[in-house]
């Protein structure tokens, strides 16, 4: 019930795009929408938080990435996603996909994203 799958990572030059997408595929919708969701991301042992998006659509989003990205979400498809504009090469590292209720947080397997040139 609890996994999350995450899509859509890759190699891109600085400034350019990428959509990140999860998927929770085996949570039915109810308790999906009943989450906080959110991408996290990690370089070496410090994972820091990226953006959250609660279950009635409040955005959260850590300094270093606003008015870059966009955290979204589909209730009945169980999705979330973060369109990420204008990347970085400071932005390169893994990226979990997050769901959490209270202090209880569960991570995916996470996605390589690498901006280089």
């Amino acid at each position: 019930q609890g996994q999350l799958v995450e899509s859509g990572g890759g190699l891109v030059q600085p400034g350019g795009s990428l959509r990140l997408s999860c998927t929770a595929s085996r949570m039915i919708t109810s308790t999906f929408n009943m989450y906080t969701m959110g991408w996290y991301r990690q370089v070496g042992n410090q994972r820091e938080l990226v953006a959250t998006i609660t279950s009635d659509g409040r955005t959260n989003y850590s300094d270093s990435v606003k008015g870059r990205f966009t955290i979204s979400r589909n209730g009945s498809r169980k999705t979330v996603v973060l369109q990420m504009n204008g990347l970085k090469p400071d932005d390169t590292a893994v990226y979990y996909c997050s769901r959490q209720i209270g202090s209880d947080i569960f991570y995916g397997q996470g996605t390589q994203v690498t901006v280089s040139s």
